[in-house]
C-alpha cells in the first residue's frame, strides 16, 4: 500500500521566549512530530538539558568538546555525516567509547524532503552501515534532519527506517567559522536561551562553543539543571505512554 504523504517542505523553527522559559513551535509542526514520533524539547516541568552537536566536518574542536564532556561526566549526542564518518574515524570511535550517542545526519547532507524515497533511504542506510562497520554498534536510533528541513513524507519514511527525528529548542548562530566572537559570547548566547527540557543544538566547528562549554555546564548545574541523554528522554516518553511535551 502506497501512502500519499504530503511532500511540502518545512524549515524547522521555534518561537524564542524570554526569561529562560520553554519555547514553542508551529502548531502544524507539533502535529507532525506527534504523528511520527519526533520531538524538539524534553519535559518542560523538569530542569533537564540535552546536549546535541551537529558534526558535518571537523574543524579541530571536537576533541576539546569530548575532553570537557569526559571531565564533567556529561552525555551528548553527535549527529554525523558521511564525510565526518570517513575523515574522523578515531573521533567517532571515541564518541562511542566514552558513552555518547551517535546519530544520523545523513550521508551527503541533502534536504531530505527534496530527494526521492530511494535516495532518502540510501542516505540514512549507508551512514548507519558504515558506522556499524567502524564501531560494531548496530543501533542508530536518532536522526537530525539535514538543514533542519522536513516534510510529512520525510518524517514518515525515516520513522519506517527506525529513526526518531530530533529537532531542537535552543540554538544560536554558531556555525560561521569566520565570524566567531569568543567564548564569552557563546556562553552568554547559550545561557540566555536554556530552559527546562532544552534540546540544545550546538556545532562543534565553533571555537566559541569549545571554549565556553565547561563554564556552561558548571553554571547550568549551579542553576539546578541536570544533563541527560536522549536515551533517557526516550525511556521516559515510553514510560509515560508516548506523551509528547
Amino acid at each position: 500500500m502506497v501512502h500519499a504523504y504530503d511532500t511540502t517542505e518545512y524549515h524547522w523553527s521555534f518561537k524564542p521566549e524570554k526569561d529562560n522559559k520553554p519555547v514553542t513551535t508551529e502548531p502544524h509542526y507539533l502535529e507532525l512530530l506527534n504523528k511520527y514520533g519526533g520531538f524538539f524539547i524534553g519535559d518542560t516541568s523538569k530542569k533537564e538539558l540535552y546536549l546535541t552537536f551537529d558534526n558535518g566536518y571537523e574543524n579541530g574542536y571536537t576533541e576539546k568538546v569530548l575532553d570537557v564532556l569526559k571531565e564533567k561526566e556529561v552525555p551528548a549526542t553527535f549527529f554525523i555525516t558521511g564525510h565526518y564518518l570517513q575523515t574522523e574515524q578515531e573521533l567517532v570511535k571515541r564518541m562511542v567509547d566514552e558513552g555518547h550517542i551517535v546519530g544520523n545526519h545523513s550521508y551527503h547532507h541533502p534536504s531530505l524532503p527534496k530527494v526521492d524515497d530511494e535516495r532518502l533511504k540510501r542516505e540514512l542506510n549507508k551512514l548507519k552501515k558504515e558506522f556499524t562497520e567502524l564501531t560494531g554498534v548496530k543501533e542508530m536510533n536518532y536522526l537530525r534532519p539535514p538543514r533542519g528541513t522536513f516534510s510529512e513524507k520525510s518524517l514518515a519514511l525515516s520513522q519506517e527506517l527506525g529513526y526518531t527525528n530530533v529537532f531542537w529548542s535552543m540554538a544560536y548562530k554558531d556555525w560561521e567559522t569566520d565570524k566567531q566572537k569568543g567564548a564569552d559570547y557563546a556562553y552568554n548566547q547559550i545561557m540566555k536561551r536554556i530552559h527546562p527540557g532544552s534540546i540544545m543544538l550546538l556545532h562543534s566547528v565553533s571555537s566559541d562553543n569549545a571554549g565556553a562549554l565547561g563554564r556552561v555546564i558548571d553554571d547550568c548545574r549551579k542553576q539546578g539543571y541536570e544533563f541527560k541523554s536522549l536515551d533517557e528522554l526516550m525511556m521516559k516518553k515510553v514510560m509515560d505512554n508516548g506523551i509528547s511535551y
